[in-house]
């Protein structure tokens, strides 16, 4: 009986999880550039609902945030907080957990600035992250480039714009990477 359930907990502690990993302006919420205020924060169509697709799958969900306005002195640390907090309560009124926020408030010179993979390999050590089974969702190159360089297999850039690279599938939106999705799982 005790090597049964050593088996099954060496099992549970060698599984890893799977994580939806999502930047925050463009994405979460309306780019507004430099948005650290609750009242200039305004979530972009869709959002809620793309969310509890992957929470429905098992996913973990994460932000990961360049935010240098707070390095070029736009707005405090503590303003960014407080916006979290007000982002964090609306996606829980929504049915919708984040796991955790990661953010990076400098310039340049660190490891966590995207397109560096420093806040997706924090999250990677501290949650047991499934990479190669994770997905992220960006609005920029430099997010697809960090995702590739974190070495997620899935990404979704949001982008009218036509991108040209062929590691990621580009939208227009975010309801169109839900109807891709549900498509993909019908067939």
């Amino acid at each position: 009986m005790f090597i049964f359930f050593l088996k099954s907990y060496i099992i549970i502690f060698l599984m890893k999880t799977k994580a939806l990993f999502l930047d925050r302006d463009g994405i979460i919420n309306i780019d507004k550039k430099y948005v650290y205020k609750i009242e200039d924060f305004e979530f972009c169509d869709g959002i809620f609902e793309l969310c509890r697709y992957f929470l429905d799958k098992d996913y973990l969900l994460f932000v990961v945030t360049n935010q240098s306005g707070i390095a070029r002195g736009y707005y405090k640390q503590s303003d960014f907080f407080a916006l979290c907090d007000f982002m964090l309560k609306e996606f829980q009124e929504h049915n919708v957990k984040i796991t955790k926020i990661y953010h990076c408030p400098h310039l340049e010179g660190c490891e966590c600035r995207k397109p560096k993979a420093g806040m997706f390999l924090k999250a990677r050590d501290e949650f047991r992250i499934d990479m190669q089974n994770s997905v992220f969702i960006g609005d920029n190159l430099s997010d697809m480039q960090a995702g590739k360089n974190a070495q997620i297999k899935t990404l979704f850039l949001v982008n009218k714009e036509k991108q040209e690279a062929s590691f990621f599938k580009q939208f227009n939106d975010l309801k169109a990477i839900l109807n891709f999705l549900k498509e993909k799982e019908d067939k």
